[in-house]
């Protein structure tokens, strides 16, 4: 009925990608692939408003799931 995306960041060493998809109530709103949306373009489609000084990725303090052992065991990621 809503909204879900998918979020996947691979760097290191300063270099990487990432890829973020949308799907809103089951049709795809937010496609990867050319013109790559970042992180962030998701975020703003699903609603995520930036906090003065930061970016919807710092607003959700998803700086915390950096590394996928540290987010799977977190029981409340956001």
């Amino acid at each position: 009925a809503g909204s879900i995306a998918y979020l996947e960041a691979e760097y290191f060493g300063g270099a990487g990608a990432q890829v973020a998809a949308v799907w809103t109530r089951g049709a795809l709103t937010l496609e990867p692939g050319a013109g790559a949306p970042s992180i962030n373009d998701a975020l703003r489609v699903l609603g995520v408003v930036a906090q003065d000084g930061l970016d919807e990725f710092d607003t959700l303090h998803l700086g915390r799931c950096r590394e996928t052992e540290r987010w799977t065991s977190l029981e409340t990621v956001i």
